[in-house]
């Protein structure tokens, strides 16, 4: 780097070096003149890291600076033929000298008394622009903010990271912060300044790992990324981990967005949902891939706001209580329908920005619908501007290779040891529930989570200090997750998509749980699967296995999922899941969706999975709505509508859902008849319904079946009903209990028992 002697600057550099040689203090030697000692007196190694981006503290070199003789004014312009300052309190206009040729320029004005406002008029290609300087910004980062990240326990710390638009010192702009460990230098760019690493070189905040810079005149909509320059000199070009905002993918830049704040109408909801038990009350999920739900066209989708009123018509239409969206969070690859986030606190702009997904909310809410998010703490994906090697090194992501990949989905796992790794997790679900009012979130993959060994070979992984497989840090992680989620927000639900036999998913925290509020039950779906499948001829041979799961139902809080998963990539949709010819597909479908809804635990259903199609589904096509216009698939449809309004009307469908006293056995012993009998009981004795269910495609005329009371009993629901698509063999009138000893009771009814068909009756009068 050529150093230049000659210039009248020299009065600059006549001042003591800070105690780090950056920058000036107010004292000077006597403001002589000593071109002869100039190039001893400047502060040649700052100004030197500036030029070479190798400066982690800027701020110590550029910008204003009050001096005992006056004020200096520094600037590093690449490319800049002149430099001027104007400030704010005076016409006068001062060139600036350039003190190195890359383009670092300075000006002193003796017997300025302070630094005030100013602007730079920089010239570059001819072309003369005006810009204020973002070395004039004091960090607004605190220490204590440093602190708590550190700590793990900065809970808003998305507040803080990431590019937050603001009023600094009556000037609008963006102030950029993120976490780079082991960084030499870190700048933001972007369109704004040619996306060139030397023009906005951020500063590190204290001695942690934060950089932060505000940037004036930044507006909504701008595009950004962080250039992270490493010892060695590996350049690396990221997106914010903490961006609210990206581009329409295959795009991946950050995006600043609105700083306008959305107004909610949801009070009402809130408020009712405080006072709210979920494990007494009904919960209906239908899961949701906005993408493919509703479609303008193959590459166009509707925004947020649209999506609105179809999604709540539909649901209202099944008469379910919550929807579950799978992941909105912003993610490149469509064919991941989302669980390769790219943008952990950025709904995706496939479908608006996030203001509209707040208004999508806030209508669901205002409909009486909740909303529950697919969250995906487990794995990140491999892009190369995204998380992955953030800083060069192994630092979202685990160091020790055998903790690292999920090579079956081909992404990495978090490193759920570091605290600042865990604090961006844990912030984010925080974030997702308190800024965007979301009821509940289904945490993917936690299996993975728990175990070293999950999807790993002997010899790929390593245990843990106690010898076994568990992986401890993510343990402590899902716990300290659970705990200030219900600390904060203690009726919002946390759901566990947990598949192994690890114990205590839902149990309490003090008593060594996991803290979450439900778990799904995979047992429950693959039973269903399984015996639903099978030829009814054989179902006698698996008869007590599958009543299993009703047996086992209470052991934790469990939630019963006909999910997105079972009907892709040659799983079948669940209509060719089902034995039999067309007819006895139906049947069986219908039978299995009523056995769902009696059958103790929460429910989720995926979209179509109420259309009966034939198709699996795909998230770039719509499902086979137009099916909805033929009998036995609007029936189905109607079906679960129907249930759907029992499951909430009747307090012995749900008051004691997650009691073991909330069901009781009249006959599980038919295995030649392959038929069940039960009661599902609420909080008031008299209010059981009686719930009948026959496996079998034959049809039984005037069957016996013992009961609770005498008196008369009223069919309410029949899956066998000429409205959705049965036979119609139902019980149109009442029935009356006999005393004739049945089923180890002293009364009987007798009733038509439905092919492959569920029943449900109520006592109508004592």
């Amino acid at each position: 780097m050529k150093k230049h002697v000659e210039y009248s600057i020299i009065n600059i550099y006549a001042g003591k070096r800070t105690d780090k040689n950056k920058g000036f203090v107010a004292e000077t030697l006597g403001g002589k003149t000593m071109t002869d000692k100039l190039y001893e007196l400047m502060d040649w190694p700052g100004i030197e890291s500036v030029v070479y981006s190798e400066e982690d503290k800027p701020q110590t070199i550029l910008g204003g600076f009050k001096l005992s003789k006056g004020v200096l004014i520094q600037t590093f312009q690449p490319q800049a033929s002149a430099v001027k300052v104007k400030f704010k309190d005076s016409r006068k206009i001062y060139d600036m000298e350039l003190a190195d040729e890359e383009g670092f320029f300075a000006v002193f004005i003796r017997g300025k008394k302070k630094v005030g406002d100013y602007t730079l008029i920089v010239t570059e290609d001819g072309i003369e622009r005006q810009m204020l300087d973002p070395y004039c910004f004091e960090p607004i980062i605190s220490g204590e903010d440093c602190m708590r990240f550190q700590s793990g326990t900065h809970y808003e710390i998305y507040e803080k990271l990431g590019a937050h638009p603001m009023e600094r010192q009556g000037i609008e702009g963006v102030n950029f912060a993120v976490w780079v460990p082991k960084a030499i230098r870190v700048s933001v760019v972007g369109e704004f300044n040619q996306w060139d690493g030397r023009r906005h070189q951020m500063n590190r905040v204290g001695d942690s790992d934060i950089f932060e810079l505000f940037v004036p005149e930044i507006t909504e909509g701008d595009l950004y990324k962080f250039e992270v320059k490493m010892r060695g000199g590996l350049v690396l070009l990221k997106s914010d981990p903490y961006a609210s905002a990206f581009e329409v993918r295959p795009n991946s830049c950050s995006l600043v967005s609105c700083k306008e704040e959305y107004v909610w109408n949801d009070a009402n909801w809130l408020e009712q949902r405080k006072i709210t038990d979920y494990h007494t009350q009904p919960v209906s999920i239908y899961e949701l891939h906005l993408g493919s739900f509703k479609r303008k066209g193959k590459k166009s989708f509707y925004n947020y706001r649209e999506l609105a009123p179809m999604v709540i018509e539909h649901v209202n239409a099944l008469n379910m209580t919550h929807v579950e969206l799978l992941p909105v969070m912003e993610h490149i690859l469509d064919e991941s329908w989302g669980y390769e986030t790219t943008g952990y606190y950025a709904p995706t702009s496939r479908f608006g920005n996030k203001n509209d997904f707040k208004y999508f909310v806030d209508e669901l809410h205002k409909a009486g619908i909740g909303v529950i998010l697919d969250w995906v703490p487990a794995h990140f994906p491999k892009n190369a501007d995204g998380l992955v090697n953030f800083n060069g090194y192994f630092l979202y992501e685990p160091s020790q290779e055998n903790k690292r990949e999920h090579k079956r989905w081909g992404t990495y796992a978090f490193d759920y040891g570091k605290r600042e790794v865990s604090n961006f997790l844990i912030a984010n679900a925080l974030y997702w529930v308190e800024q965007f009012h979301a009821d509940g979130l289904r945490v993917d993959a936690v299996s993975a989570m728990l175990y070293l060994d999950y999807d790993r070979s002997e010899g790929e992984w390593t245990p843990n200090i106690y010898g076994g497989s568990e992986n401890l840090e993510a343990i402590e992680f899902i716990k300290h997750l659970n705990s200030i989620m219900k600390k904060r927000n203690p009726n919002v639900l946390m759901i566990a998509e947990e598949s192994t036999l690890f114990g205590n998913v839902t149990g309490n925290l003090e008593e060594e749980g996991l803290g979450f509020d439900y778990r799904w039950n995979f047992q429950f779906m693959n039973k269903c699967f399984e015996f639903f499948g099978c030829d009814p001829l054989f179902r006698k041979g698996i008869y007590n296995e599958f009543l299993n799961t009703a047996v086992y139902a209470y052991m934790e809080h469990y939630l019963l999922p006909f999910s997105h998963d079972e009907v892709v990539h040659g799983k079948h949709s669940m209509w060719n899941k089902m034995a039999g010819n067309e007819e006895d597909k139906f049947h069986n479908l219908r039978l299995m969706y009523a056995y769902q809804m009696v059958h103790p635990g929460k429910k989720l259903q995926f979209m179509g999975n109420e259309i009966a199609g034939e198709l699996e589904w795909c998230e770039s096509v719509e499902p086979e709505w137009k099916l909805l216009k033929k009998k036995k698939h609007a029936g189905v449809m109607q079906m679960i509508s129907v249930l759907n309004e029992i499951y909430r009307t009747y307090p012995a469908m749900y008051e004691l859902e997650e009691e073991m006293d909330g069901l009781e056995w009249i006959n599980n012993t038919s295995i030649n008849e392959t038929m069940v009998s039960f009661l599902r009981k609420g909080k008031k004795p008299g209010e059981e319904l009686l719930i009948v269910c026959n496996f079998t495609p034959v049809l039984r005329e005037n069957y016996k079946i013992g009961v609770p009371y005498k008196g008369e009993y009223q069919e309410i629901f029949n899956s066998d009903d000429n409205r959705f698509g049965g036979t119609g063999a139902v019980n149109a009138n009442k029935k009356i209990a006999q005393k004739d000893p049945c089923d180890e009771r002293e009364y009987s009814l007798r009733i038509k028992l439905a092919p492959l068909s569920v029943s449900i009756f109520k006592k109508v009068n004592q």
